[in-house]
């Protein structure tokens, strides 16, 4: 079954009632008992198994109308990442909201995104993968309508999309990177052969150039590194240039420092879509400028254990809520506890002194990290401010 005969059809004006299709039997799916039943249900109303995590409509809503707002703006394009949810839903929402396109990180969720009826395709990095290519030059001989550009940071890059390339050329970004960071080339130098030998290619045509600033920890750092790439773009003859940043740290300086810049600049932040309570939280552009984004994201459990007075353990773990860039943030009942450790299905809480805490309370979490948040979740609940369920979301990873 293709990924479009599943994608859950989202009513008009929002995420709204749908329901889950690929479930047979009436089986349910992690979290849910009985995905027939959950839109229109109580999150605690017994249709529901725990851990589930959620996504309240309300934030994701404001998130994906805030980063759309600011795009226009500032008179960027907006290619959002995609692998973040790998969600038809959100990506569908993004795109309802103008996003230009999407972005994704592998061969196999471009060609997952078409599916979901994509047409404006950026895939943020060098690719090898030889059945990678030929299904996309492939797609891109049978739809003329259909716009892809990847990233290039060597010749050897260059070369492997010049050898697979079919009717229509493989349109790409000459990569400029940063000491220290991801991929890229490091100097203008070695930045203008690899567009030399894609302006040289058959196959291949160069449409500008790319970089990446997340990984970059000061706004003058990151002013710098636009500069470099300001800089390699005048060096190159293209027509109609496109120069693309990514992350969600640093818009707001790739907003004014871009703003008169005689390219396209696109934008391709992922994670605002959901936001979260830990890492971005504390790295968001609007901890500096006027707006906000918002949490989207809620793991609910059971207290399974309070094995010996402030220690409780709680029945999620890593299977479900993302721990690599910071550990999940207790809410409510355990706002004031604190998270220890998380293992494959439990998290350990030290309970603050005093806590009413006990065996059997459902207690909840923000996460930090929404980037390994959804791959965990095949299907999400998406509820209203009641908990109520309003919607589902697949994803596809």
């Amino acid at each position: 079954m293709k990924a479009e005969d599943k994608v859950l059809k989202v009513a008009e004006g929002g995420m709204g009632p749908c329901a889950v299709h690929g479930v047979e039997g009436g089986r349910g799916v992690k979290g849910i008992v009985d995905p027939e039943r959950a839109v229109g249900s109580s999150l605690f109303g017994g249709v529901f198994t725990f851990p589930v995590m959620v996504a309240h409509r309300s934030a994701l809503e404001h998130n994906i109308a805030t980063l759309a707002a600011f795009t226009r703006e500032y008179g960027m394009i907006f290619a959002p990442h995609a692998k973040t949810t790998m969600s038809p839903e959100l990506i569908r929402a993004q795109l309802d909201a103008g996003a230009w396109g999407m972005t994704v990180a592998t061969p196999s969720q471009a060609l997952t995104v078409r599916e979901f009826g994509v047409s404006r395709i950026v895939l943020a990095n060098q690719i090898f993968d030889p059945a990678g290519l030929d299904a996309l030059a492939a797609q891109l001989a049978a739809d003329d309508s259909f716009e892809f550009l990847c990233f290039v940071d060597s010749v050897a890059g260059v070369e492997a999309l010049s050898r697979h390339a079919g009717a229509r050329p493989f349109r790409v970004l000459a990569e400029l990177g940063h000491e220290g960071g991801r991929a890229g080339s490091r100097t203008l130098g070695e930045l203008l052969e690899v567009a030399a030998a894609a302006q040289a290619a058959d196959g291949v045509e160069l449409a500008g150039v790319a970089g990446y600033e997340g990984s970059l920890g000061s706004a003058e750092e990151v002013r710098a590194y636009l500069h470099r790439m300001l800089e390699a773009l005048a060096h190159l003859r293209v027509r109609d240039p496109i120069l693309s940043v990514g992350g969600s740290q640093w818009f707001d300086v790739i907003g004014r420092e871009l703003a008169d810049c005689q390219a396209r600049v696109m934008l391709r932040s992922g994670a605002y879509v959901s936001h979260d309570d830990g890492y971005y939280r504390e790295r968001t552009p609007y901890n500096r400028i006027e707006g906000e984004l918002r949490a989207a994201l809620e793991v609910w459990a059971h207290v399974l254990s309070v094995p010996e007075p402030g220690l409780a353990v709680v029945g999620f773990g890593k299977r479900d809520a993302p721990v690599d860039e910071g550990l999940p943030v207790p809410r409510g009942a355990v706002a004031d506890a604190t998270v220890l450790k998380v293992q494959d299905q439990h998290a350990v809480l030290r309970l603050a002194p005093g806590s009413p805490v006990k065996p059997g309370d459902l207690v909840s979490f923000g996460i930090s990290h929404p980037c390994t948040a959804f791959d965990k979740w095949r299907v999400m609940p998406v509820v209203d401010d009641d908990y109520v369920v309003v919607g589902l979301i697949n994803t596809f990873f």
